[in-house]
């Protein structure tokens, strides 16, 4: 029988993630896959996540609809399309079966921002043991990752997850006290988060915007 994935498959990609290691692509339309060890890892640390004050207004007011696992493919192509600073996408073909087979598994998961039953914005990653791996994310709209973002870590901090993989510290992340870390310090982070067992069913709940603010900002120990 045909291997689909051509020999690297959503059970190898779980395996790198459990080793610190994640894929990319060089191109859309490059079939190739190779996998990525930086020495400095961005983290978003989940017990002292910032949420700016003006982003917390709009979290508040919801001028989204947000929805979890609805439209996981969708989200996987919007990331994957071309935007301003990002014209070409490393979600190539082999990439983007390997998650939808982990969608169907449940181990990838989309956070999604909805306007008007518009698909506005959102993120996807991976989950592991207590880790989320978070992939990419786009917007549409003005704030609409962002708003994702923080309905994640609400998720993620309501559900007893213990770590936030952002692979790369960037300007866009730090904002929400994304840091960089050590490759040997982050192994023994993700050791430790990879033997929890959190709640997965929290990704799913209906979180307002004002729940999700206060759980983004409380620790993991606050429980459903």
């Amino acid at each position: 029988m045909t291997d689909p994935f051509g020999g690297f498959g959503p059970d190898a990609l779980l395996n790198c993630y459990a080793a610190g290691v994640f894929p990319m692509g060089e191109a859309r339309d490059d079939p190739r896959i190779f996998l990525v060890e930086p020495e400095q890892r961005g983290v978003i640390p989940l017990d002292s996540f910032h949420i700016p004050s003006r982003l917390r207004r709009t979290v508040r007011s919801e001028p989204f609809v947000v929805r979890v696992d609805t439209a996981f493919a969708a989200v996987l192509d919007a990331c994957a399309q071309p935007a301003p600073g990002r014209e070409d996408t490393w979600i190539n073909g082999p990439i983007r079966r390997i998650y939808l087979e982990l969608h169907a598994r449940g181990r990838a998961h989309s956070v999604e921002c909805w306007r008007d039953e518009r698909l506005v914005g959102g993120l996807y990653g991976v989950t592991l043991g207590g880790a989320f791996f978070g992939e990419s994310m786009f917007s549409r709209e003005r704030d609409a990752s962002k708003v994702a973002l923080v309905h994640l870590v609400a998720r993620l901090r309501r559900g007893g997850w213990t770590l936030l993989d952002a692979q790369f510290l960037t300007d866009h992340l730090s904002q929400f006290g994304a840091v960089e870390t050590p490759q040997a310090a982050y192994l023994e982070r993700l050791a430790l988060a990879l033997a929890c067992t959190p709640e997965k069913g929290s990704l799913g709940l209906p979180l307002s915007g004002a729940d999700a603010v206060t759980y983004a900002l409380q620790p993991t120990t606050q429980a459903s």
